[in-house]
């Protein structure tokens, strides 16, 4: 094996062009062997020029040349063993994709992209160089996360800890207007009767009745003559079975029913003052799914689903008929190619772009994400209160960013050490410290 790494090593410097007959011309040359490719001279060069021009813009200092080269070979090396995993699972960022990272770059620069181009020419970078400078650290960034992401596993228990460790945080200003309905065991009726009661009228809440009607005619607890209004309380005013209940509901939700020593009880919170509450857009949408393989290649991809927007506006065919017969995920196909209710951000990047711009009703135009090719058409949009989930979403993002740190930096030494990586340069320093001898 090692003689076939060093074949390629050979091969490699082979390529490497002569010197032509011409004025004596500085070559460039191969620095690092790793695995099937190659980190050049002028890779180190132009990875220099763009360290240095961010370390100007950002005002930051720079360590001596030698340092700083031997971090750049570093860096370089793990990027291209990024590079190499991104084009092994088929990541591609399109110019439409660069162009919209640039834009980021520059607006968090407080530049506009003509402003930032001149900021490269300045320090010494072509305006090319850096373009595929940015399309390559993209690529690498979505490789690594969807690589990393399949080694992460964040249980629920995780979740409900550290969730109730931020709403225990959060409440602690937070006032409530709280509703009770109190529903009592008796010898009358038998607990499996009081606790379908129950349900029975948190139905009936949910369908729009009035709470204190309700409270008023059913309820068995001490505010059932005041429709179960319990007033404005703090969390540490409540009584414990209410307060062990609410963690960051906001206004209107209905809490039960659930169940005590004395039987079964319902919550509305009435108002809120001081909680921060979040409303999102979810979107339904359904897509149809392409992929390529050595018999499809992208043209034909795109073409083949051009073809069902074709069939769709002409009415030869629905949405739903192509998605069961055609979309490569089987798990929308079944469902019309339906994806239901869902957050954009839980989307991939172009397919997100696509959900949160398409207007109702209109089919985008095929384009590709890590996943294949894709035609999308947004079903609906609505308003979500999600103050409550939002918390355990919060929760989720701060363990996944602890979990994802420890397994991206775990993922990149176990590439790193199964990777065939040699110095060329340290060789042939070795080689004239040897001569001198």
């Amino acid at each position: 094996m090692n003689k076939f790494k060093r074949l390629i090593a050979s091969m490699i410097l082979i390529l490497v062009p002569a010197m032509t007959l011409a004025a004596p011309v500085e070559l460039d040359r191969v620095v690092v062997i790793v695995n099937d490719g190659a980190i050049l001279q002028s890779d180190i060069d132009n990875a220099m020029k763009t360290l240095k021009f961010n370390a100007h813009e950002h005002q930051q200092a720079l360590p001596e040349a030698d340092v700083l080269r031997e971090q750049v070979i570093d860096k370089l090396i793990m990027d291209k063993l990024q590079s190499q995993e991104a084009e092994r699972i088929g990541v591609r960022i399109d110019d439409n994709r660069l162009d919209q990272a640039i834009k980021g770059i520059a607006e968090k620069n407080n530049q506009t992209t003509a402003q930032l181009e001149a900021s490269v020419r300045s320090q010494g970078l072509t305006y090319s160089e850096f373009r595929e400078e940015i399309r390559k650290e993209v690529s690498i960034s979505e490789a690594r996360n969807a690589l990393v992401r399949r080694r992460i596993n964040i249980l629920p228990a995780e979740v409900e800890t550290m969730g109730a460790m931020l709403a225990k945080e959060t409440n602690k200003n937070v006032n409530y207007h709280v509703g009770h309905i109190q529903l009592r065991f008796n010898d009358e009726q038998s607990k499996d009767d009081v606790e379908k009661a129950a349900n029975a009228l948190v139905e009936r809440l949910k369908n729009g009745e009035k709470f204190s009607d309700l409270a008023i005619a059913y309820s068995k607890g001490p505010k059932a003559l005041e429709g179960g209004d319990w007033g404005w309380m703090h969390k540490e005013e409540m009584p414990t079975i209410f307060a062990d209940q609410i963690t960051v509901q906001g206004k209107g939700a209905i809490i039960g029913p659930f169940r005590s020593g004395v039987g079964f009880h319902i919550l509305k919170i009435k108002d809120v003052q001081g909680l921060e509450t979040v409303a999102v857009t979810e979107v339904n949408a359904r897509h149809i799914l392409i992929k390529t393989s050595v018999i499809l290649s992208d043209d034909g991809a795109k073409r083949e689903l051009n073809d069902f927007i074709r069939k769709i506006k002409s009415g030869e065919a629905t949405f739903g008929e192509l998605a069961r017969q055609y979309s490569a995920d089987t798990g929308s196909a079944s469902r019309d190619g339906e994806l239901g209710y869902q957050t954009p951000d839980l989307y991939v990047p172009e397919f997100k772009h696509q959900v949160e711009t398409l207007p109702i009703g209109q089919i985008s135009e095929p384009f590709e994400t890590v996943h294949g090719w894709h035609i999308v058409e947004v079903l609906d949009r609505r308003q979500v209160d999600k103050t409550d989930s939002a918390m355990n979403n919060k929760a989720y993002r701060i363990l996944f960013n602890r979990k994802f740190n420890e397994e991206a930096s775990a993922w990149m030494q176990e590439l790193r050490a199964s990777a065939f990586i040699e110095r060329l340069d340290k060789q042939a320093d070795e080689e004239a410290a040897d001569n001198d001898l």
